[in-house]
């Protein structure tokens, strides 16, 4: 069945996610001398009970209004844990949130994947992503691109979808009911899409569901429509309109 364009996931699936920095603890004690000038208020342990506490309250507040999956505004929830950084211009408050961010663990764009969203560049083929994100997952993409030339100019603006400016989050149908209808406008039925995600709850099984095409990204292990970049990149180069 050919493919006529492809969304992709971004964490796990785009950006290949591995271990925190090894010196986090001391960027943590930095970032706050650096931005608030003083030492952290809390440990960083404590810190993420706090917004995990704030996260659970404003999901409790979505949900009884009828969003089952909802999404939060990191820069608010940490505002209310850390009411000093409110206080901050808004440039530096991203900073501040960016670089507290890659606290958490490393990110890279595999370089199979850099191939593949290459041969598709060239090919001309309608690129998006459907993404669970914050503002700072933008920025990330954007460094882990340019390691490779690479820019986020080739993803339409109408075939992404970010969480964070919308307010709820995959698995939520709406995410791609509002995808196969924008797809369609291009003349691209569902058939002819290809979800690309690590995730079976939140990418895979959503996308079949609109009868998309499905890719599961995997570290090792072979099948019709799982498997690593090198596999999907085989499969892309049979699938596509010559």
């Amino acid at each position: 069945m050919k493919i006529q364009a492809v969304i992709f996931d971004v964490y796990s699936t785009l950006l290949e996610v591995g271990p925190p920095p090894s010196d986090a603890a001391g960027r943590w004690q930095r970032l706050f001398e650096t931005h608030l000038q003083g030492p952290p208020p809390m440990g960083r342990s404590e810190f993420s009970i706090a917004c995990s506490q704030a996260i659970a309250t404003r999901h409790t507040w979505a949900r009884s209004r009828g969003i089952a999956w909802p999404e939060i505004d990191w820069p608010s929830v940490v505002c209310e844990v850390l009411p000093a950084l409110g206080r901050l211009p808004v440039v530096e408050r991203e900073e501040f949130i960016y670089e507290h961010i890659q606290l958490g663990r490393t990110l890279r764009l595999p370089t199979e994947a850099a191939t593949a969203l290459n041969w598709l560049r060239r090919q001309g083929i309608p690129l998006g992503i459907a993404s669970n994100s914050q503002a700072y997952t933008l920025r990330e993409l954007e460094e882990a691109l340019a390691a490779y030339g690479l820019t986020l100019e080739p993803f339409s603006s109408d075939l992404c979808f970010w969480s964070f400016r919308q307010g709820f989050s995959k698995p939520d149908p709406h995410v791609f009911h509002s995808l196969t209808h924008r797809l369609a406008t291009r003349g691209i039925p569902p058939t002819g899409v290809l979800m690309v995600g690590d995730r079976l709850d939140n990418d895979i099984q959503p996308a079949r569901a609109f009868d998309w095409q499905t890719w599961q990204i995997t570290a090792s292990g072979d099948g019709p429509d799982r498997g690593p970049w090198s596999s999907l990149l085989e499969r892309l180069k049979a699938s596509t309109p010559s």
